[in-house]
Formats: structure tokens, sequence, C-alpha cells
């Protein structure tokens, strides 16, 4: 009798454990626990040393399983950044809850501990999003600072987007075995979660050291005079505000395509620009060639009343 006989196919857990791709329970929460211990011990040295702001950082414990689902398992008001590492690991993932960076922005901008409020859930803005870049920075570092990855190479991070905003993962690539270390951050008794998801490959080929503080704080920089910096490249979009001739509602109501309503002011007309409602000049109106134009008469605000209002 001719007969074909399939093997089957090796179960996908089992091929990982052989492959050293897939760790057991106790290995892995032993090594996510030492990370843990790390981050716990010198991410709030480094933010400390360069906001002189003080946070709290905890371990949480981790999870394990597959890495999209670990991932999607994060929830919203949450920004991703996905990292490699080389002669490590090509596919992490850093999350960090969105309240952190708003309320470290806050702080940079001068706010007391007394004011800040629990932020409300929302994705960050593109400032925001300049600042979350360095703040993934700092834990892209302790990462790197904490394996025994050869070369000393630094992390290389894509920039951060909304949790929301995840693409969808390709459904003919294979997923990897991972784990999500889970901590906790508070600043200014507003809490929110960090995570590293990481592929159990990379963990089980990983001595996790304690690395030295003045190597994590090497390149240590003003992170406010950043964000002065990143706000004077930004684009800003300017309103002009223009007063007309007070009208009765019985004339406006019967307003049609056509009609003309004269400027409240005679000769100069005065113009308002604001951006972000904020006001910034005062300007009178005219024309250049076939633009319509203002001429800056006047400033309302301080160059860096103006920077930190739209840092906001």
């Amino acid at each position: 009798m001719n007969a074909t006989l399939k093997k089957p196919l090796m179960d996908e857990a089992l091929l990982a454990k052989l492959t050293g791709r897939l760790g057991d329970k106790a290995t892995i929460e032993k090594i996510c626990s030492a990370f843990g211990d790390v981050y716990t011990a010198f991410l709030p040295d480094i933010i400390k040393s360069e906001t002189n702001l003080d946070v709290e950082v905890a371990y949480l414990g981790c999870d394990r399983g597959h890495k999209n689902d670990l991932v999607a398992d994060l929830g919203g008001n949450t920004t991703l950044v996905d990292a490699t590492l080389r002669n490590w690991s090509q596919n992490i993932t850093l999350a960090c809850g969105n309240s952190f960076v708003i309320t470290l922005m806050e702080h940079l901008l001068g706010a007391s501990a007394e004011m800040v409020e629990q932020p409300a859930d929302r994705l960050l803005s593109v400032i925001e999003l300049e600042l979350a870049v360095m703040v993934f920075d700092k834990i892209a570092n302790v990462l790197r600072s904490a394996v025994n990855a050869p070369g000393g190479f630094e992390p290389a991070l894509e920039f951060p987007y909304a949790f929301e905003t995840r693409a969808k993962p390709a459904e003919d690539k294979p997923d990897e075995f991972a784990a999500a270390i889970n901590m906790s951050i508070t600043l200014s008794g507003i809490t929110s979660d960090v995570s590293l998801i990481v592929p159990q490959a990379a963990l089980l080929k990983t001595s996790v050291t304690a690395p030295k503080a003045k190597g994590l704080s090497a390149k240590s920089s003003e992170w406010s005079d950043q964000l002065s910096e990143q706000v004077r490249r930004s684009q800003v979009t300017l309103n002009a505000k223009i007063r007309l001739q007070d009208l009765t509602l019985r004339t406006i109501s019967k307003l049609a395509a056509g009609d003309v309503i004269p400027f409240y002011d005679r000769g100069d007309v005065r113009v308002e620009v604001s951006a972000n409602s904020k006001e910034l000049y005062i300007c009178e109106f005219g024309r250049s060639g076939e633009n319509y134009t203002v001429r800056v008469k006047d400033t309302i605000n301080s160059d860096d009343d103006l920077i930190r209002h739209l840092m906001n």
C-alpha cells in the first residue's frame, strides 16, 4: 500500500524552548526582576541629575507571551517606541504612559508640585512628543548599560508614536515569545506605567549588571534648553483678528452674499495676531502686491513668555 505519512509539525513552544527562544517562568521572572532592580535604582537618579526633579520607579512584575499580544495589552493613553540594540535585540518596544510626559512637561515649564493635577487621557502634543524622545532615550540607555551586549553600541530608537496609531502586525511574519518588564514611575503624585517588551531570546542570553552611574549621565544636558530650541524650530499657526463695525442683529440677519462690512478703525486698521490663543503682536493691516499683509507695530509678550506658552 502506497501511503504518504506526514510527520506532525513540532509544537511551537517546544521548538522555541529547544532553540533558546523561550524560557521557563521562573527564569524569565528572575531576569525581569533584575532589570526592575536596575531601573528602580538608576532611572530616578538620571532624571534627578538632568531635571532636578524627584521621581520614584517601582517594579511591578512581568508578563510573558507573544510580543504582539503583550504590546496590544498595554492599552491606550500610552506612547510607544520601537528600538534596536545591536548585538542584543532587533525587536524591542518601549512604552511610557502619557501622564508622565505631560507632568514632566509642566514641571519643565515652571509648574510647582502643588499646581500639577492628574492629566486628562489624551494624545501627546507635538512638543510633548519631542520631550518623549528624551524620556525614551534615558530609558533605553539604562537598558544598554544593564545588559552584556558586546560592542557597547548605542540603542537605535524610532520616533515615538501613540498606541492608538500602532500599525497592525503583518500576519505572515512570525511573532516572537517575549516578556514585558512592567514598572510604574511617579512624579508629583502622578503615577504612570513604563514597560519594556523584549524577546525572550535576548533575555535568556543576558547577564544583568548594575551600570555605573557616571556612565549613564555622561551626556547630561538641560532638558528645558533642548525643549526651547525645539519650540523655536517648530512651525506655528498664526491667527489675525480685525474688529469690524458694530451692526444691529436686524442688519446682521439680513446680510447676503456681496454685502460689505466696514472695518471698525479708520485709517490704519488694527490687527491682533495670536497663536495657540495667545496674543502676540499688535499689527496694522495692509497689502503687498497680490497678498494681504499685517505689519508688526508692537509686541504683547516677552520672548520667554511666548516660548513658555507655545510649549504648552
